[in-house]
């Protein structure tokens, strides 16, 4: 890969023959330290994220005086817990782009004693946080949006959460819900949350329950997307190990399937915290094979194979969409990406990004409110410009994907493609190592 500060450009390979395994889980590694701090007694965190998301939650929780000891080299996390956090004044926390970072600590803060301002980057402004703010005041928290847009920054006046019964919509991040489920065993009495109007990326709920569970905190669901969280339950201590991230070994899986060969990722299964993970079957429909085992999952194309396009409904994984956006590129016929209309409120509106990407390789992709089709190149008929120069939006994802591109195609230039600092800062090395580089 030819590589400068402001761009690199992607070397088309044969097929790809690796093992890799990604650095842990962003969404694991930010649930755990908030937990974590918050805790009774020391946590270890294992296989811990080093990202500037991760870092943004560990500079947050260190001016809200929480003590903790970070080894980027061995991805070990420290971290002395204790939840009667005492902030005297007002605490600025500076949250960059980093959405688990300001939607989870708004929720744990109000278990603090003091006052807070949460705030982050230009796009972070523009990013909702409506539904939580109005969570949180139903549960009787003194906290408000400073421009009263329901959107950054954020002033929490906390002093505890009293708890009883909040509604809110699930239609436009789950992190709201896990920010909530993750605050309020605080709570002085027994909370409930019900969710209305659907839950998107309902895994990643499942994965905030899991983390709790591991922490020593129970969550009970009488009724589908109704929560009951017990009065008086305290997080413990522990040592805890956190997965690879499945939405980062998305990239990986999809390099199997545009340039053919094999990828192994270790340490992973179907049986993931993960719903990402469910992306391998996106790909096996569009005709590679996957298979799983109890600590590696495995995609493979033969050269020989062709891809096919799909019609599919990625509501629960949409932090793969741009990955299987550029695979389909490579079908036979068209793939519609449908139910992913939360995909608009993140680091860029990616609906509208990747489409406006895709377009620059000749192709015709089209976006609707929740979605995208889009047509597969023409190779046979030297459609494709020479050259294409990708914009990633200050998008990490935008550019992780879009770098699978030129796996088949010469001449794929990604600019920006620091911008991976935020959950992936080695991608570039990774992808460059299973591709047969140094």
């Amino acid at each position: 890969m030819q590589t400068d500060t402001n761009s690199i450009t992607i070397q088309p390979v044969s097929p790809i023959q690796a093992e890799i395994t990604p650095p842990g889980s962003k969404s694991i590694t930010n649930r755990a330290l908030a937990i974590a701090a918050f805790a009774d007694g020391e946590s270890i965190l294992e296989g811990a994220l080093d990202s500037e998301d991760t870092q943004m939650m560990m500079d947050s929780l260190r001016k809200m005086g929480v003590v903790l000891d970070h080894d980027p080299e061995t991805a070990l996390i420290r971290v002395r817990g204790g939840h009667r956090l005492e902030n005297p004044g007002t605490t600025e926390l500076f949250c960059g782009n980093s959405g688990t970072t300001i939607r989870f600590l708004t929720a744990m803060c109000a278990n603090a004693h003091g006052n807070f301002r949460l705030d982050g980057v230009e796009r972070m402004r523009q990013r909702p946080l409506g539904d939580l703010i109005g969570g949180l005041r139903q549960l009787g928290v003194s906290v408000e949006s400073e421009f009263g847009n329901d959107c950054p920054p954020v002033l929490l006046h906390a002093g505890g959460i009293p708890g009883g019964k909040a509604v809110i919509p699930g239609n436009i991040s789950s992190q709201f819900l896990s920010g909530l489920l993750m605050a309020v065993p605080f709570a002085q009495n027994e909370t409930t949350i019900q969710v209305t109007g659907g839950l998107v990326s309902r895994p990643y709920i499942d994965m905030t329950i899991a983390v709790m569970n591991a922490f020593g905190v129970s969550v009970h669901e009488p009724e589908p997307e109704t929560f009951v969280i017990p009065a008086g339950q305290r997080y413990r201590g522990c040592r805890y190990v956190i997965e690879p991230d499945a939405s980062a070994a998305s990239y990986f899986f999809a390099a199997a399937a545009i340039a053919g060969g094999e990828v192994t990722v270790r340490n992973l299964s179907k049986n993931a915290l993960q719903g990402d993970v469910g992306f391998c079957e996106c790909l096996a429909k569009m005709g590679c094979t996957v298979e799983y085992g109890p600590d590696f999952v495995r995609v493979s194309r033969k050269p020989e194979d062709v891809l096919h396009g799909i019609d599919t409904d990625m509501h629960f994984i949409s932090d793969t969409a741009q990955t299987l956006a550029v695979t389909a590129l490579f079908a036979d016929s068209p793939t519609t990406i449908r139910n992913v209309a939360n995909m608009r409120v993140k680091e860029t509106d990616r609906i509208h990004a990747v489409v406006t990407e895709l377009r620059k390789f000749g192709v015709e992709a089209e976006e609707f409110e929740d979605g995208m089709t889009i047509q597969p190149l023409v190779l046979s008929q030297n459609a494709v410009p020479d050259s294409v120069e990708i914009a990633t939006y200050r998008d990490h994802r935008m550019a992780m994907s879009f770098a699978l591109a030129g796996l088949r195609l010469p001449g794929v230039t990604i600019l920006d493609p620091g911008c991976t600092v935020k959950t992936y800062p080695n991608f570039f090395a990774d992808l460059t190592k299973i591709c047969g580089g140094e």
